[in-house]
């Protein structure tokens, strides 16, 4: 076992290594001439920004103290969303590569303009059929021939390459040597008059172009992402019909909060947001099902402080996520009962119209404290209508043999970072929204905050507003 983590570990730091080094080099080898500051300046970027990373990953999970964590959360979790795009962008640059070129080089093959030649005979010749280049007042060689200052005669000899000389029969054409450029002295890089760009330099010049698109497409993409979950979430609204759910009931409205990731770098102040989002809805119940928080209630009790204000006809509810056993669940779940939040491990209650029950997250099995159905809904009156909160989508499985008419869930965050809804979507059931299992419904909120990078792209934050319909209505 310990050979194949070592075998694991050693092939996913050589592709992360890889990937580092291809995104070094578009975005600062392919762009430069030669070695030198910039190509420096991007390998300590690169690097440096993988090391704030690994740091913060390793401060917010063995405890360190909260104001270091703080300092490394920002730009360590940053990077890691950055550093994503940016190998998207590069890879996407791929593409637009060879295009750009071609269309350069079309650009350069295009039609040239030729100087006019006079026909034989002609006014303004010389002589009747000699070229305009040999009637042109000049000084004669030796043969008689007139020829232009600077132009050789159609008899000059041409040296060859074996040191001999052969007789060039056609006329040559008048260059003024003031607009040539001789290939020997030119700079590097330096077109000769009248030339398109070299090879080399349009390489360079496509390389930049590609290179500063591909790394404005991924800081514009980030910090897009990033106001997204600063500002708060949005509050979505979805209808969900219960057969057993008796008329008095329709309309009734549950508030599905998760994953608000309270931790280094979402403090307080988002905690707030949160909390007046929800009571603006005015809710008849408030469903908090998990991932809380990142971090100790000893860091983190000040930033759940706003959890007190939350308020519902019917209370406020709470179930453990996976992350509040990395944090101390036990502590956790005291702190939101004295917050004024009711936790409901394992635990039933019944409500006016229905029955609303609560299991411990599958996390809890290592500590002895996961989730148990039997417990929460096996002495219940399946008669009444059953709304389940579990972290997990894929609990609902166990959720449909207990005759659940209604699981609320977060844990996927929709993917918070496209492409990984594509990764999570086949971890998961359901990635977000309502979906129907027999005779059981799930609906799985994308969560109001981020873990890790607070950034989210393709998977907005949200507060969904649950409204319960009865069929008999």
């Amino acid at each position: 076992m310990a050979i194949v983590f070592v075998l694991v570990a050693t092939l996913v730091l050589a592709v992360v290594v890889t990937a580092n080094w291809y995104v070094w080099r578009r975005l600062f080898r392919d762009t430069t001439r030669g070695p030198g500051l910039t190509r420096r300046a991007g390998a300590v970027l690169i690097a440096g920004g993988w090391v704030l990373a690994i740091a913060a990953l390793v401060a917010e999970r063995s405890g360190a103290p909260f104001w270091l964590q703080q300092v490394l959360a920002w730009p360590g979790f940053l990077w890691l969303a950055l550093s994503m795009y940016l190998l998207l962008a590069v890879v996407a640059g791929e593409v637009v590569r060879p295009l750009l070129r071609r269309f350069l080089e079309r650009r350069a093959d295009g039609p040239r303009p030729t100087a006019p030649t006079t026909a034989p005979g002609a006014p303004g010749d010389g002589a009747a059929g000699e070229p305009a280049s040999v009637a042109a007042a000049g000084p004669t060689d030796g043969g008689g021939v007139t020829t232009a200052p600077g132009v050789a005669s159609a008899a000059t000899a041409v040296p060859q390459a074996d040191g001999g000389a052969v007789a060039s029969g056609a006329p040559a054409t008048a260059v003024p040597a003031a607009t040539r450029t001789d290939p020997a002295t030119a700079a590097p890089g330096e077109a000769a008059a009248g030339d398109t760009p070299t090879g080399p330099s349009r390489r360079l010049f496509v390389s930049r172009v590609v290179a500063g698109a591909a790394a404005a497409a991924a800081v514009g993409t980030v910090g897009y992402g990033t106001y997204g979950v600063l500002r708060g979430p949005q509050v979505k609204r979805v209808t969900v019909p219960l057969a057993k759910l008796p008329r008095a009931a329709h309309g009734y409205r549950i508030a599905v909060v998760s994953d608000i990731h309270l931790g280094p770098v979402l403090g307080r102040g988002f905690a707030q947001k949160v909390v007046d989002t929800i009571n603006a809805t005015q809710p008849d119940l408030i469903a908090v099902v998990g991932d809380l928080v990142d971090g100790s209630v000893k860091d983190l009790g000040p930033a759940a402080a706003p959890l007190a204000q939350l308020r519902a006809r019917h209370g406020s509810y709470f179930v453990t996520g996976n992350h509040e056993y990395f944090s101390g669940a036990e502590q956790w779940v005291e702190e939101v009962r004295r917050l004024g939040l009711h936790p409901l491990e394992n635990a039933r209650r019944e409500m006016p119209y229905f029955d609303l029950a609560g299991v411990n997250d599958v996390a809890g099995e290592e500590e002895n404290q996961g989730p148990d159905f039997a417990r929460a809904l096996g002495d219940r009156d399946t008669a009444r209508a059953c709304v389940l909160l579990a972290h997990q989508p894929v609990q609902i499985h166990e959720a449909v043999e207990h005759g659940v008419d209604l699981q609320l869930s977060g844990h996927t965050h929709g993917g918070q970072l496209w492409p990984g809804n594509l990764i999570a979507s086949g971890a998961n059931p359901t990635l977000a929204g309502l979906d129907r299992y027999g005779d059981t419904q799930l609906y799985v909120s994308r969560g109001a905050g981020a873990w890790g990078p607070p950034t989210r792209v393709g998977a907005p934050s949200d507060i969904t507003v649950i409204e319960l319909a009865s069929k008999q209505a």
